[in-house]
């Protein structure tokens, strides 16, 4: 046999026509890619082979190169019954419109396959710092890190899914099989960079050393991934799209597990707006009347500092609950779930609004208080609609 591999191109001289009884491959299956070596007729290979037919002059050859990257998938579990039944759970909740499970009419389920990038290593390595001893203190610290690790991430754009990331272990995997998967659910293609997510799962790595560590400062880290297998993985999901009102909505449900993944649904005006009252009650009293109980305690108390940190956490608790009410308020339109399991992996650490520090540097949400005096007409003037409509009544 003749071993080779070469470009998509074809001789201007040469025209070689099919034999007779060629076999030939489905043309999902097939890639335009090699030139045989004896007649230079281009040769339709689909993926996996390795030994091909030339249809012009039926010589056979061997092809040679990179093995690709491995794929798997996972088996469905749960049928479109198990499907519909999770949707319809979901369809329930105080921030979602009252009647959206009486009045959600179901208009579409299909299984879909979605390709997951998958990367396990061996993740070794030091990382020298310090790590806090008391309140005013700390030491030096060496780490040792020495653990497999394993990450996966969409591997298309889900912003119509809304699915990031997978819970599956490698015992869930088998190796892919192309007509299975075509046969019976929607089999999308990867589309997103495969260098892109291999860094991205080093980052992802780092960011899980790091934290193991806990250290406050770290002066010199050295983190080595062994042994990395990247992979692909396809994942079933239950697509089920219903409408409301004329709109339509869209549930992405755990094929394997029957879980929500994703979802989105119209949402409550009346929750909306108690969120909105309450926040800005509860709010306003922390800051202003606790501030001032505070500092009537404080005056009498010798310790300075600890008056001065009840402060600033009433300040900060206050200010983080009305941010809470008028996000609810304002973003509350449509209603977003998206369970921690399926979201990004983390690379890099959190801003938790914990800290004076840390609600100042998040600006951004600062910012949106600056239109809660704006959102009060809206508010007023959606309930009137609403109550013209009838829905408040429902």
């Amino acid at each position: 046999m003749t071993s080779f591999f070469a470009p998509n191109i074809s001789s201007p001289d040469v025209t070689p026509q099919p034999a007779t009884g060629a076999a030939t491959l489905p043309p999902k299956e097939q890639s335009q890619g090699l030139i045989c070596p004896n007649c230079a007729g281009v040769i339709s290979v689909a993926e996996g082979v390795r030994i091909v037919q030339c249809p012009y002059c039926s010589q056979h050859s061997l092809v040679q190169g990179d093995r690709g990257i491995l794929r798997w998938y996972v088996p469905q579990r749960v049928d479109r019954a198990g499907a519909e039944n999770s949707a319809r759970g979901f369809l329930s909740g105080i921030r979602k419109a009252r009647d959206l499970r009486r009045a959600a009419k179901i208009e579409e389920v299909f299984l879909a396959y979605l390709p997951f990038w998958r990367v396990e290593a061996t993740v070794a390595g030091w990382l020298f710092g310090r790590v806090r001893e008391d309140k005013d203190s700390t030491k030096p610290d060496e780490h040792q890190v020495f653990e497999s690790m394993n990450w996966n991430d969409a591997a298309i754009d889900v912003t119509e899914f809304g699915v990031h990331h997978i819970v599956l272990s490698r015992d869930d995997l088998l190796p892919f099989d192309n007509q299975k998967l075509h046969a019976e659910a929607m089999v999308f293609d990867p589309s997103e960079s495969q260098t892109e997510a291999f860094e991205e799962a080093r980052a992802h790595f780092l960011f899980r050393s790091r934290a193991q560590a806990s250290q406050t400062r770290t002066t010199y880290e050295n983190i080595q991934l062994l042994h990395p297998e990247f992979s692909l993985v396809y994942y079933p999901v239950w697509l089920v799209r219903y409408s409301y009102r004329k709109r339509i909505y869209q549930i992405v449900v755990d094929g394997v597990h029957g879980r929500v993944m994703y979802g989105k649904a119209p949402g409550n005006i009346l929750y909306r707006a108690a969120a909105l009252v309450v926040g800005l009650a509860l709010g306003n009293l922390l800051i202003v009347d606790g501030t001032a109980l505070l500092l009537g305690l404080s005056s009498r108390s010798s310790d300075d500092d600890t008056g001065l940190g009840a402060l600033l956490m009433a300040i900060v608790i206050g200010a983080a609950i009305i941010l809470y009410g008028y996000r609810q308020f304002r973003y509350g339109e449509e209603v977003e779930d998206k369970p921690k399991e399926y979201r990004k992996a983390l690379t890099t650490p959190t801003v938790k609004l914990d800290s004076i520090g840390g609600l100042i540097a998040s600006s951004s949400k600062l910012s949106e208080l600056s239109d809660m005096m704006k959102s009060g007409m809206a508010l007023a003037e959606e309930l009137e609609e609403a109550k013209r409509s009838g829905r408040l009544d429902e």
